[in-house]
């Protein structure tokens, strides 16, 4: 979906397909025809927006065969599918059981991390819109913070510089200019927008820079017009945004909030859990232990890192965040230019919703994305942008 800001901008609304994993290209092919094309459908449009993910297995064969790169651009022109951005956060394994910490790996102190996305950035040239000005990628922010040491930190800030080189190279030999995106997350050696700035700047690289997803925004605490004012200072750009909303509740002492709380305690991915108290950010890598007590304060509001559906906040006592992420556009698009271009829906936790809220069909899961872009193109027409056909 694309919309005009009012100085001439076009601005791009897709949403994250790492909610349909798959490991393999065939894997990628099949949620076009499965999900993404119907959501199209649902929405009436002639195009739609998609942030690919592209596990490494299927990365590799596309950047290896240029007849498999072809024929997947054929088939989203065929689709009516288009492709400005990628998600290069997970590596592989998005889609197993239990993810958890896993998804952090390999970090940006391993080579393999650097290879995998440069192949994204050479991909995302191939597969952009002739009219698109630009591709963005995001992805993990530097490492986990426990294994994230000066010697890790040094090797991570030269891949990084690295990359920007060959992304110069890139743009030169292609005439397609890729930029990548540092996704700042709770317990990340990158949690927050502030933690960013120091390397960002110290990589100093106009194509690398920040995505701010506002659940992981919201979940810290960060308010986000000094935030994003700060990068502004900083002269960090904001590449890329995903919008997305976390789990609130506002008070974590009552036994039916910890009791709906703990409805959403699930194994598959990892949902660290953030509270302020005495003028600091307290926080537990995961909400089972959060709810198990003695680590986290009750005398505020917790706020935990579950992505919940944009158009469907969990029911009371509980609450989402898109306060938070509705003010995050206010500042993100809302001012005399956009602070970024590419905007992405990232609901991955679906089929992780506690089971009477999970969709049962791939119906029902087109259905409940179609609504949360129709969520997010109304509140992008409300700050002001028009949606183009």
């Amino acid at each position: 979906m694309r919309f005009r800001h009012h100085d001439g901008t076009t601005v791009h609304l897709a949403y994250c397909t790492n909610v349909h994993p798959a490991e393999t290209l065939d894997g990628v092919l099949a949620q076009l025809s499965a999900y993404c094309e119907p959501v199209r459908h649902r929405l009436g449009r002639e195009r739609l927006g998609i942030g690919l993910w592209l596990a490494v297995d299927a990365a590799r064969t596309l950047d290896a065969d240029p007849r498999a790169l072809a024929a997947l651009r054929a088939e989203l022109d065929r689709r009516g599918l288009e492709v400005v951005t990628l998600n290069g956060f997970p590596y592989q394994g998005f889609g197993a059981e239990r993810v958890k910490y896993r998804v952090y790996h390999p970090d940006w102190a391993h080579a393999d991390r650097y290879a995998y996305t440069l192949a994204l950035a050479r991909i995302l040239a191939a597969l952009l819109p002739e009219d698109a000005e630009e591709g963005t990628v995001s992805t993990l922010p530097l490492a986990w913070h426990t294994v994230y040491d000066d010697e890790r930190a040094a090797r991570a800030r030269a891949a990084l510089t690295e990359l920007g080189h060959r992304l110069d190279d890139l743009a030169e030999a292609t005439g397609r200019s890729v930029r990548i995106a540092l996704e700042p997350e709770p317990g990340c050696a990158v949690e927050t927008t502030a933690d960013a700035i120091a390397p960002l700047r110290a990589i100093g690289h106009d194509r690398i820079g920040v995505c701010v997803d506002t659940c992981h925004l919201a979940t810290s605490f960060e308010e986000p017009g000094p935030a994003l004012a700060a990068l502004a200072a900083a002269g960090v750009p904001v590449v890329k945004s995903q919008l997305s909303a976390a789990l609130h509740a506002e008070h974590p002492g009552r036994p039916e909030v910890r009791q709906a709380l703990a409805r959403f305690d699930e194994p598959r991915f990892l949902h660290q859990t953030r509270t302020r108290a005495g003028g600091g950010l307290w926080g537990c890598d995961d909400l089972g232990p959060a709810l198990a007590g003695g680590v986290l304060p009750e005398t505020g509001p917790w706020r935990a890192h579950f992505h919940v559906p944009l158009h469907a906040a969990p029911a009371a006592p509980l609450t989402a965040t898109l306060p938070v992420l509705d003010e995050a556009l206010e500042h993100l698009v809302g001012g005399e230019r956009p602070l970024t271009r590419h905007l992405e829906v990232e609901t991955y936790t679906w089929e992780a919703l506690p089971p009477a809220l999970r969709p049962r069909t791939p119906d029902d899961l087109a259905d409940g994305i179609a609504a949360e872009l129709t969520l997010a193109r109304d509140l992008l027409t409300a700050h002001g942008l028009k949606e183009l056909p």
